[in-house]
């Protein structure tokens, strides 16, 4: 039985898409181009995915991880990592943050990244033999289907991922499951704030890929807390202007001065953080009562 999206589009149809865009990119990066989403000859990277890491950080990976990269955010610099600690990358692309995160986690801890398109896959093994780090798996698979044990993670991270899922729900049970109880979800976003009408929403969909499928900001925690964590939070980081968009909504043919008071501060890229809570243990004596 097939699953289809908020708007109807089959999964499978959606997922295609997906790995074909990503396919693309990660080709155009071996070939010595960007795969800044929305980028095309002659331009440069989008408001989304332009500057999202520091000169410090861009130093400490091969360069064409850091080309490779389709995100909106820098979870590897929001999110606490500690020594020893094992994290999940879902949906990892070229490996920009898998590779940070195993920095940040040390020989004692280990870094997985997951991806469903083979030629992220190839450039991520090629980045992490570059980079000559050790601690370090990708694994091929789907977000929403993720193929490790039951409390295996410590943390996940994803770089504008899920809002590219047809079954977002089903990608938060997952990442519920695999996370260790006391465990973090610690992922950037690009989340809505506020309604707007759908051939609005249509409209800015056609912007860049990178935004489809956003969940609006209170949907994004409603999920969380149906799927089990607990502390949740939507910190934003970007809030993206009518301006922003001016450019990929013009190539679309769209009028921006008419849509932009309906747009304008209404998407955003966010970092999301979650707990799953630790199990409570049974208890037998007296104390219980206390």
């Amino acid at each position: 039985m097939s699953t289809t999206d908020a708007t109807g589009v089959d999964a499978a149809d959606i997922r295609e898409v997906v790995k074909e865009k990503y396919g693309q990119a990660a080709r155009r990066v071996k070939s010595g181009g960007s795969s800044c989403c929305g980028a095309s000859a002659g331009t440069g990277c989008d408001p989304i995915t332009a500057n999202l890491y520091d000169a410090l950080q861009a130093k400490q990976i091969p360069e064409e991880a850091l080309l490779a990269s389709l995100g909106c955010g820098n979870p590897t610099a929001l999110a606490k990592l500690n020594p020893g600690e094992i994290v999940l990358d879902l949906g990892s692309g070229g490996g920009i943050d898998v590779l940070l995160s195993a920095k940040r986690v040390g020989a004692t801890g280990k870094a997985y990244g997951l991806d469903m398109t083979d030629e992220m896959l190839a450039l991520a093994n090629e980045n992490k033999r570059r980079a000559g780090i050790a601690n370090v798996e990708f694994l091929k698979g789907e977000i929403e289907d993720i193929p490790l044990p039951d409390n295996s993670v410590d943390v996940i991270i994803s770089n504008c991922v899920i809002n590219l899922s047809a079954d977002k729900d089903r990608v938060l049970r997952e990442a519920f499951r695999v996370l260790k109880p006391g465990g973090r979800f610690a992922v950037s976003d690009v989340v809505t704030r506020g309604e707007m009408l759908p051939e609005i929403r249509q409209s800015v969909l056609a912007w860049v890929g990178c935004i489809a499928g956003a969940l609006e900001e209170s949907d994004y925690r409603n999920k969380l807390a149906v799927a089990g964590f607990e502390r949740i939070e939507v910190e934003p980081t970007r809030i993206y202007r009518a301006e922003d968009a001016r450019e990929f909504l013009a190539g679309q043919g769209i009028d921006v001065d008419t849509i932009a008071p309906q747009v304008d501060g209404k998407f955003l890229s966010a970092f999301i953080r979650a707990v799953k809570p630790v199990a409570q243990q049974a208890c037998c004596g007296p104390a219980c009562c206390e």
